[in-house]
């Protein structure tokens, strides 16, 4: 079973840019795809970018597409999201998420069954 802690969150100002990592315990880590899910205050939790077990195929929701870069480290367990010119739209809490089935590409943004605790990103203007 694989378990998920995020980091990296915090307060940046519009136009700034933030990485956030996750951490992933478990040896079957490089077999699961993985995503980045965001919830911002009274809104439901989104999808923001998603890449799979190998690092080959990469997704990302239109609203964060040319901005963040998702990527992962199978030897380090972990998986990042690069975020540049944030927004203030951008503010919500951030979750990594893992995928035990198959996926190839944009049928990444669902399916997720393991998630970590979540991190605060606030950007202000």
């Amino acid at each position: 079973q694989v378990q998920l802690v995020e980091s990296g969150g915090g307060l940046v100002q519009a136009g700034g840019s933030l990485r956030l990592s996750c951490a992933a315990s478990g040896r079957t880590f490089s077999s699961y795809a993985m995503a980045w899910f965001r919830q911002a205050p009274g809104k439901q939790r989104e999808f923001a970018a998603s890449i799979i077990w190998s690092g080959g195929n990469t997704y990302y929701a239109n609203s964060v597409k040319g901005r963040f870069t998702i990527s992962r480290d199978n030897a380090k367990n972990t998986v990042d999201l690069q975020m540049n010119s944030l927004k203030p739209e951008d503010t919500a809490v951030y979750y990594c998420a893992a995928r035990r089935s198959y996926c190839r590409a944009d049928d990444c943004n669902a399916g997720y069954d393991i998630w970590g605790q979540g991190t605060q990103v606030t950007v202000s203007s």
